[in-house]
């Protein structure tokens, strides 16, 4: 009888201990908070600001391209073309992380802005100014990736070396490098060394940092992957294909002057992808898969099956999307019928899935 009343006294004094030690703090520290700030760390480090890194660094070998192009040297122009082509590849992986600097800062306007401003742009050629990169700032539509593009391929994608002159090509040179001086403002608000927005990320939850939650911030990566889904779907390829009365619109197409829509599309859906693996180059890191996987395998399963099949969809699309659009619909209206089933997992599965955490 002593020993049941001394274990019962001991429960009680344990009891005492432990509710006096909660009053001094009410913080309740959740079971996958290491988890969460694993994803967090890779996602932002080795995915995010990894992909501005590739932006940067490919916008420079953009600019050293420019430099060397002359009037007539098509190997020059082709050498443009595809710097153009491989500093777009982690743009468009980098649309499913549109917040942060790319939005407070105003980068996604100024270098990604379509329609071009054709008149904008032969005002600037048929003026007497200088054009340098600090005139372009004034006019999103007539600099970034589209105007070089328009220089470098021309309306009907068919421009030939011999066909550029002295002032376009000053004109492309201040498009580089202004395009290069704004993938730099992005990936350097992001580094630890300057503008660190990682760390929001990193230390969601703790003093200091705009996420008052790891969930908030969880949250905030998994709406911008339903937002891209929902651009692609909806916008990208739907105003193209139906945006002439229910039939196509080829001047609605984004990077129609080379031909790389498809590309745009299914890198798009990589961002999603990236994203949600925790992947990127090479590096294979912890991502919202990790999260959902420990309470719901078939939503994990479902979702990576709905990005497959997204991008698959989209490069089965027969050659161009300028043609497919009008001649091969079938094959387009198939992809957005697969970007519209990821957009469905997204927002309706994965979502609240996120914020019931």
């Amino acid at each position: 009888m002593k020993r049941t009343i001394l274990f019962l006294n001991l429960i009680a004094l344990i009891s005492f201990t432990s509710c006096s030690d909660n009053d001094s703090s009410t913080e309740v520290v959740d079971p996958n908070a290491t988890l969460y700030t694993q994803v967090l760390t890779n996602v932002s480090i080795s995915v995010i600001t990894e992909t501005y890194n590739s932006l940067y660094t490919n916008s420079e070998t953009l600019e050293t391209a420019v430099v060397n192009l002359t009037i007539g040297n098509e190997t020059a122009l082709q050498a443009v073309k595809d710097a153009w082509q491989n500093t777009r590849a982690p743009w468009e992986k980098s649309e499913g992380f549109l917040y942060g600097p790319v939005d407070t800062d105003g980068i996604d306007p100024a270098i990604d802005s379509w329609p071009v401003d054709v008149n904008a742009i032969n005002n600037i050629l048929n003026s007497g100014n200088e054009i340098t990169s600090t005139l372009l700032e004034s006019n999103n539509e007539a600099r970034g990736f589209h105007t070089i593009e328009y220089f470098i391929w021309g309306l009907d994608g068919d421009k030939a070396a011999a066909d550029l002159t002295a002032r376009e090509i000053e004109y492309l040179t201040a498009a580089t490098i202004n395009l290069k001086s704004k993938t730099q403002e992005l990936y350097y608000g992001w580094i630890a060394s300057e503008g660190d927005f990682a760390s929001n990320f990193i230390n969601a939850g703790e003093s200091g940092s705009i996420y008052t939650s790891q969930k908030g911030a969880l949250a905030e990566i998994v709406e911008g992957l339903a937002i891209i889904a929902d651009e692609v779907a909806n916008g990208k390829i739907e105003e193209p294909l139906n945006g002439n009365g229910g039939s196509a619109k080829p001047e609605a197409e984004e990077s129609r002057f080379s031909n790389n829509s498809k590309l745009d599309f299914a890198n798009n859906i990589r961002s999603i992808q990236n994203i949600y693996l925790g992947d990127y180059n090479g590096t294979n890191g912890s991502g919202i898969t990790d999260v959902v996987v420990t309470t719901n395998t078939s939503l994990d399963t479902e979702i990576k099956v709905a990005i497959s099949d997204a991008i698959a969809a989209i490069e089965a699309i027969p050659g161009t999307f300028t043609d497919a659009i009008e001649n091969n619909r079938t094959a387009v209206e198939n992809a957005q019928a697969k970007v519209l089933a990821l957009i469905t997992v997204l927002e309706s599965s994965l979502v609240p899935h996120i914020s019931n955490l």
